[in-house]
């Protein structure tokens, strides 16, 4: 009998062990596998797991140093700071440029210490390793606004204008140009090819005056709302020949769409 009740806490005890180790690497239990070689199994994959973030964030430290994108206090410290951008990164994620500068930077006392800064195909994320915690944050590349720079003789400051916040970023004078110039090109890639695959991204003047006219007709805008528009886009600068419409049909040109 206690045999029994102490072949019963083991179960629980591997079992209990499983469901963590599952939830942390997504692996599961094979039928065929003992508790044992499942616990192994796990093991190798967080060893090469680590061995992958590690060499990660040591290329986006070298690539700082090889681009004089700013080098932290320690080559230490830094690579502490990218491991956190590492693990965060999604599969379907590439870093496109890395850098190192000290964050929310308003005067030379006063500033949140170096961060790491990664610019992904999908967002910048910037974080920071510290003694007891660590701070990780992300922006979609949709939501920057903007990206200035100011440099004096020994520093620059790089300006990130987005949706929530306005942030500050202080590095060399040099490197202040260079990221810059940089993210401006990511930034300009990255809208260029979403435009390229959006459907239908051209401007259509066609549907816009056929919505006018929809609006009309429900009695959303008065005539004169809809002469206007008609005007407007009579006079337009647009890829077509010309266009004319009236109440009743709209031609652009030599394509006649009646509209009753």
């Amino acid at each position: 009998m206690f045999g029994i009740n102490k072949e019963e806490k083991k179960l629980k005890k591997e079992l209990k062990l499983e469901k963590t180790l599952t939830s942390i690497s997504g692996l599961t239990r094979l039928p065929d596998e003992t508790h044992e070689e499942f616990v192994a199994r796990v093991n190798e994959k967080c060893k090469t797991t680590q061995e992958e973030n590690s060499k990660g964030a040591q290329e986006m430290y070298q690539y700082c140093i090889d681009n004089n994108f700013g080098m932290g206090l320690s080559k230490n410290w830094s690579i502490k700071h990218f491991l956190l951008i590492q693990k965060a990164l999604q599969n379907d994620e590439r870093v496109l440029m890395s850098f190192i500068g000290l964050h929310n930077y308003k005067s030379a006392s006063k500033h949140d210490n170096n961060f790491a800064y990664a610019i992904t195909n999908k967002r910048l994320i910037l974080a920071q390793q510290q003694a007891l915690g660590e701070v990780v944050q992300s922006i979609n590349l949709d939501n920057i606004n903007d990206v200035t720079k100011s440099s004096g003789i020994l520093s620059g400051t790089i300006t990130f204008d987005t949706i929530k916040e306005v942030f500050n970023v202080n590095v060399s004078s040099s490197a202040a140009t260079a990221i810059t110039n940089k993210i401006h090109e990511i930034l300009y890639s990255q809208n260029t090819s979403a435009e390229n695959l959006s459907p239908s991204s051209a401007y259509s003047p066609a549907d816009e005056i056929l919505k006018y006219k929809n609006l009309l007709d429900i009695g959303a805008i008065t005539e004169e709302e809809y002469n206007q528009k008609n005007k407007n886009y009579y006079s337009s600068d647009l890829e077509f020949t010309f266009i004319y419409m009236s109440k009743k049909r709209l031609v652009i040109g030599t394509q006649l769409l009646f509209l009753f």
